[in-house]
C-alpha cells in the first residue's frame, strides 16, 4: 500500500529516507491522477522493500507542494539521498514508471 506523505512526515519519510523514494503529487479531483493513482498502489506493493513509495495531497499539504513548485498534477518525483533524481509530470503507464524506478534503484 502507498504511504501517505504530509508537510509533517515528508523530511522523515522521503528526504532522510536510504531508500528511493517514488512521490506521486495528486488531488482527488484531478482526473489523470486517478488512472495513476491504481498503479502507484501497485507498484508500493511490488517495491516493497527495495523503495519508499507514497503520495501527497497538494490540497492538504501546500508547505512540501510548494517547496518543489508543484504546478501541474500529477506530478511524480523520485528521491535519492534527499536529492531529486527524476521527475515526470502527468499520466504515465505502470511500464514507463518501472523504467524509471529501475533506473533509480
Amino acid at each position: 500500500m502507498a504511504l501517505e506523505f504530509t508537510d509533517t512526515n515528508f523530511q522523515e519519510t522521503v528526504l532522510d529516507s536510504e531508500q528511493l523514494a517514488v512521490v506521486d503529487f495528486w488531488a482527488e479531483w484531478c482526473g489523470p491522477c486517478k488512472m495513476v493513482g491504481p498503479i502507484v498502489e501497485e507498484l508500493a506493493t511490488e517495491y516493497e522493500g527495495k523503495a519508499v513509495i507514497g503520495k501527497v495531497n497538494v490540497d492538504h499539504n501546500p508547505e512540501v507542494s510548494g517547496k518543489y513548485g508543484i504546478r501541474s498534477i500529477p506530478t511524480i518525483l523520485f528521491i535519492k539521498n534527499g536529492e531529486i533524481v527524476d521527475k515526470h509530470v502527468g499520466a504515465i503507464p505502470k511500464s514507463a514508471l518501472e523504467s524509471k524506478i529501475q533506473a533509480n534503484l
